[in-house]
């Protein structure tokens, strides 16, 4: 597992599109691009598996705010952790490799001082579900969007990590 660097980032925004687009995921073009951009300037960050110089997987994420409402009362206006991709090949799927990257983003989540870290997910997206509840993440709300999530349910799933302590 390694941090995600320039170097890394045109290959990065292709596996998302190439590998992290289905049904249930919510990609739009201009969305993904200003998250790479975020991460070519620090604003956000990445873990990534590689294998022979070729990305096998990743999870990015950042801090944010927008999960105020999750918190208890008196962590509310403290930074959370988002977590904002995450993808594996298609011939990695099923691996363990999902889990294993979130694990390591939220160890770098954790030196950040976060106390909560979030993420979501289309309600029927059963491969995610699983890796986040691998990686020990509980659901905490599901709500309708159905202008990110069209298909199915149209349902989004938060989801959240709590550090211990």
């Amino acid at each position: 597992m390694v941090a995600a660097g320039l170097e890394h980032l045109p290959a990065l925004q292709a596996l998302i599109f190439d590998h992290g687009a289905n049904a249930w995921n919510y990609l739009p073009e201009d969305g993904i691009r200003a998250h790479i951009e975020d991460i070519a300037h620090g604003r956000a960050h990445g873990v990534l598996a590689l294998q022979d110089g070729q990305i096998l997987g990743a999870v990015t994420f950042c801090l944010s705010t927008d999960f105020d409402r999750y918190l208890p009362a008196p962590l509310r206006g403290t930074l959370q952790g988002y977590v904002s991709e995450a993808v594996v090949r298609r011939d990695q799927a099923g691996r363990g490799l999902g889990t294993q990257l979130l694990k390591e983003a939220l160890a770098s989540l954790a030196t950040m001082g976060v106390h909560m870290v979030f993420i979501d997910r289309h309600e029927e997206n059963r491969a995610s579900a699983g890796m986040m509840r691998r990686a020990g993440f509980v659901e905490v709300e599901t709500y309708p969007d159905p202008r990110r999530h069209p298909h199915g349910s149209g349902r989004t799933t938060v989801c959240c990590f709590s550090f211990p302590g």
